[in-house]
């Protein structure tokens, strides 16, 4: 079992009105067990899930690989285990089962890749997790207009996989190979967000299945549309809340026609900060832009077998043509070298580009590999460039004066860096020490007018920093809930208390 925050114990799940006060006081712990959810309403229960597995026969499972498999994400939240997972393979298996679930007042959990960090698929009230990967479909490609439309559950590196040989691409890069869905769900953006923007800005409409069975489509394949709410926007970052994305229209982009790397060296972390600023308030067309401190190189260096400087290090990509790219790798070297970087080094080669970039996207498990026994929270928030330099420092001086292992990282090009803590699950003070930590630099980044979290989402785990950040936009938020999900049954307890 993965482990979690705080001291070590047991996960028992016995009813849902329990859950939700074992969830708060008993994170998940090494030897954190996982027992299937008997609800009060058994009967009602038992005769929606007779429902379910006739309309899919095997694909209706109870057994326990599939509940524990389908329990957790790649969070520390505690695993929380539904009743049965399903596996449809078609909107219309997604609309007969959503509703015998909403007549029954069964909770439905979409699931996609269950590589979300905020708790996004543990079913917390029991019910249905609803596994997509089984519709993987391209169902529409349009070369000449660069857009196609994908089932839901189709993983982003596969999609590229299938684009490549007609000269097209999905740019957004999380990292992880999550699902198209879920990437849409929790509104994902990554490694290239500097240049491509987020999975919100490649997106043209949905496929949406409402907490009644509706089938809703929003959007279009237009470029652009006045016609009435954004419904597609509403939908995207809303974490299975709202409805659930069976199919998703993309925005595509013509593959570059060359590509260079970089990495550079610097002695501190406020140099990387600044020369960033600088190469973007220039108008470099930077394609990558991340930075690692002293700690995440040392982690990677060791777990890639890299042989870079032990010392904040910047890794830049640049798309466009042979020429382009070399001048603009020259123009970052130049403006890096002014804030004190040394030894830029930039290449064409495949090989080595795939190399750098498999490292920085294994730096969670490099830097786990730095505290074995440990486990890792990953959290974000985001700023704007120019507060970057200086909550980075804050976040690096408050997280040493307390003690605690947590490199740094992050798509710094759009503000966002991480600070992943390593927490000995056993050590309860510890865990509170990294909250504090964690604390101040989300409230340092809401001071500053950034954001509580700018790619992870809120799941189970931000909800209380979305209050701070949204006030009474919470409200609000709940009452599109209401309007829209009015019995809760779609991902209860997530986004929303």
């Amino acid at each position: 079992m993965r482990g979690g925050p705080g001291w070590k114990g047991s996960f028992v799940r016995t009813g849902r009105a329990q859950h939700s006060a074992v969830l708060q006081c008993l994170p998940r712990g090494d030897t954190a067990t996982i027992v299937p959810n008997v609800p009060a309403n058994s009967n009602r229960q038992g005769a929606a899930h007779e429902r379910i597995a006739a309309l899919l026969g095997s694909r209706c499972s109870t057994s326990s690989y599939d509940i524990e498999s389908h329990s957790h994400d790649e969070s520390f939240h505690p695993p929380a285990a539904p009743d049965a997972v399903a596996f449809p393979e078609s909107n219309e298996e997604v609309s007969a089962i959503v509703r015998i679930c909403a007549e029954h007042g069964l909770p439905i959990i979409p699931f996609g890749a269950g590589t979300a960090v905020e708790g996004h698929v543990q079913a917390i009230s029991g019910g249905i997790s609803l596994d997509l990967a089984r519709m993987d479909a391209v169902l529409d490609l349009q070369e000449d207009d660069l857009d196609c439309r994908v089932q839901a559950g189709i993983r982003r590196l596969a999609l590229n996989d299938r684009l490549e040989k007609h000269g097209l691409w999905l740019p957004i890069d999380p990292g992880a190979d999550a699902s198209l869905g879920g990437m849409a769900a929790t509104g994902a953006s990554g490694t290239t967000t500097v240049r491509y923007g987020t999975i919100r800005e490649n997106i043209l409409g949905l496929t949406c299945v409402l907490a009644d069975g509706r089938v809703l489509r929003t959007g279009g394949r237009a470029r652009k549309s006045s016609a009435g709410y954004d419904l597609t926007k509403l939908l995207l970052g809303s974490e299975g809340t709202l409805g659930i994305i069976t199919e998703v229209q993309l925005r595509l982009h013509p593959l570059p026609e060359c590509v260079s790397a970089a990495v550079c060296s610097f002695e501190t972390i406020e140099q990387c900060a600044n020369s960033v600023i600088e190469i973007l308030q220039s108008g470099l067309p930077v394609a990558r832009c991340e930075l690692l401190d002293v700690a995440s190189m040392r982690a990677v260096n060791d777990y890639a077998n890299l042989h870079y400087a032990p010392t904040p290090t910047m890794f830049f990509e640049f798309h466009g043509t042979a020429a382009s790219v070399a001048e603009q790798a020259e123009l970052a070297g130049e403006i890096a070298a002014d804030h004190g970087g040394g030894d830029f080094q930039w290449t064409l080669e495949r090989e080595k580009r795939e190399k750098l970039w498999n490292a920085r996207h294994h730096a969670y498990y490099a830097i786990k590999a730095l505290r074995p026994g440990s486990y890792g929270w990953v959290s974000d928030v985001c700023v704007p460039l120019s507060k970057l330099a200086e909550c980075i420092a804050a976040a690096r001086e408050d997280i040493e004066q307390a003690g605690l292992v947590a490199p740094m990282l992050g798509h710094v090009g759009d503000g966002n860096f991480h600070a992943v803590y390593l927490i000995d699950p056993s050590d309860k003070e510890e865990f509170e020490r990294a909250s504090r930590v964690n604390d101040r630099m989300t409230e340092r980044a809401l001071a500053v007018g950034g954001t509580c979290t700018g790619e992870h989402g809120v799941g189970i785990g931000k909800q209380r920093a979305l209050k701070a950040q949204h006030g009474a936009g919470v409200d609000v938020m709940r009452a599109i809930k209401t309007a829209l999900d009015p019995d809760g049954i779609l991902n209860p307890g997530k986004i929303l208390d």
